[in-house]
């Protein structure tokens, strides 16, 4: 365990200082590292590492530890999340960003009595034949329902300001609105704090690192994956797209039994909350 730390902060603190935190004397240090020196390189570490700087690239730089763990195991390397975030430090991969970030208004209120009063948004990764599909939707947190979705092969804020249009033109929601994601630089751009200040709608965000504060994003990914994604071998983005698009527009809004919405599908729901307001 003392020499794993030492192996994992080497280029962190002096070797003085760090040996004598931990007890090792430093002449069994060096020779440690010699030894770790002359050792063949591990060829699926190798290959980790770059899968590590690929994913970092694609998604512009804006992947955290949790979003990289989730794309190595699409990849088939189970690892965890401090194993993720060991890989890119190693890597030199830093998703940090410096815009600025909205305050968590929604605080884990998911249970919203009315439509077009909260809106929940956040981006996965599909992979195809020809690379990462990246999406976007939009949720409303009173329906469950998709109400925007954007796709894309790039992660860029284009994509997230495309999601969040769809479900402004669909709906038609006033001003004032809440639009809850997580901190992705997507999200904290300049283009998307402009449509949120164009359109009058509040922006919030998660706390930083906590996927529970977007569950009910995270459920519809977990979803749509399980239901449809991991029986799929996609050939091409377009073919993605199409399936993701008829899963969402053609099953899960219309026809898929929500557990939360008493077991009715986000159209019927919706069908049923109009009903009860023309009939009070």
């Amino acid at each position: 365990m003392k020499y794993s730390f030492i192996t994992q902060h080497k280029n962190t603190f002096p070797v003085r200082l760090m040996c004598q935190v931990l007890g090792v004397d430093r002449s069994c240090y060096y020779h440690y590292r010699r030894q770790m020196d002359t050792r063949p390189p591990d060829p699926e570490h190798e290959e980790m590492l770059e899968w590590v700087q690929r994913v970092d690239d694609a998604s512009d730089h804006t992947y955290g530890s949790r979003r990289m763990k989730r794309a190595l195991n699409c990849l088939g390397y189970p690892v965890s999340r401090n194993k993720a975030r060991n890989l890119m430090r190693e890597a030199r991969v830093n998703s940090n960003h410096k815009q600025p970030v909205y305050d968590n208004l929604l605080q884990r209120q998911f249970d919203v009595p009315q439509p077009d009063q909260v809106y929940a948004a956040d981006v996965t990764y599909v992979w195809t034949q020809e690379g990462w599909l990246y999406l976007a939707v939009v949720i409303d947190l009173c329906l469950r329902k998709v109400v925007g979705w954007s796709m894309s092969p790039r992660m860029k804020s284009q994509l997230v300001c495309d999601a969040l249009k769809m479900a402004a033109w669909q709906r038609r929601p006033k001003a004032g609105l809440i639009h809850h994601s997580d901190r992705g630089s997507q999200y904290a751009s300049k283009a998307f704090r402009k449509l949120l200040r164009i359109n009058g709608f509040q922006g919030s965000m998660s706390r930083k690192g906590d996927c529970w504060d977007n569950a009910v994003v995270e459920s519809f990914f977990g979803s749509l994956k399980q239901e449809r994604v991991q029986w799929r071998n996609y050939q091409t983005r377009y073919e993605a797209q199409q399936d993701i698009l008829q899963y969402i527009s053609s099953w899960y809004n219309p026809y898929r039994l929500h557990s939360t919405l008493n077991y009715v599908s986000p159209n019927d729901y919706e069908k049923r909350l109009l009903e009860t307001k023309h009939a009070a």
